[in-house]
């Protein structure tokens, strides 16, 4: 998708929106070092012919600059001349926007999800149920019984990326990559954000009840 195909007021829309998620995840310690990534997607949408605004690889997110996002097609290349690198795992973006036409996608390692990953590894997920914060996800009933998938992780995003259909369902909006971090989707950047910070509740909440059992 070429650049003149963008409409400029929805890029700049865009990258203040993934400004202000990127400073509001931040302060809760969502993406330490230089880790994790966002993405929003522009302009007209299908599964084959689509792009989005991502983070730039390898920047600190409590920094804010000029620099800190760039525009990429559906196969993850960047549109437009650039100097700038896409984060690492937008392969991985770009097969959640293919498969579920959503409109931005976030991606975050924290102790809480890389614990649960590495917890019920074998199960294939983790269990979620009897808990009112399953209403952010648009589940109202709060003993239905609701799995977030764990995905194996060889650390090559090329092959991540193929293997994630498994992983999308149409009542949970995110997965868990085995020892690395959780993946999470939504109609808009609010929906995302609010999808991690409820999944994260959940991670932890899990983790410290079965770290309390086994005391």
């Amino acid at each position: 998708m070429p650049m003149n195909a963008l409409c400029l007021e929805d890029v700049e829309r865009t990258f203040q929106l993934l400004r202000q998620t990127k400073a509001r995840l931040d302060v809760r310690g969502f993406f330490p070092a230089t880790s994790g990534n966002l993405s929003a997607r522009i302009g007209p949408f299908s599964p084959d012919r689509f792009a989005f605004a991502v983070t730039t690889g390898g920047r600190d997110k409590s920094d804010m600059s000029p620099e800190d996002f760039l525009i990429v097609d559906q196969n993850g290349r960047p549109v437009g001349e650039t100097r700038l690198k896409p984060s690492a795992e937008t392969l991985i973006h770009c097969e959640i926007y293919r498969l579920t036409g959503c409109g931005a996608v976030v991606h975050a390692h924290t102790v809480f999800n890389n614990l649960a990953s590495k917890l019920y590894r074998e199960q294939g997920g983790v269990p979620i149920e009897g808990c009112d914060m399953l209403k952010a996800f648009g589940i109202w009933e709060t003993g239905a019984p609701v799995e977030l998938p764990i995905l194996p992780n060889d650390g090559d995003a090329v092959r991540v990326a193929r293997s994630i259909k498994s992983g999308i369902t149409r009542k949970v909006p995110g997965f868990l990559l085995h020892n690395h971090g959780i993946f999470v989707w939504g109609d808009d950047l609010q929906a995302a954000r609010r999808h991690l910070e409820a999944f994260e509740f959940l991670l932890e909440l899990r983790c410290r009840l079965d770290g309390a059992r086994r005391s």
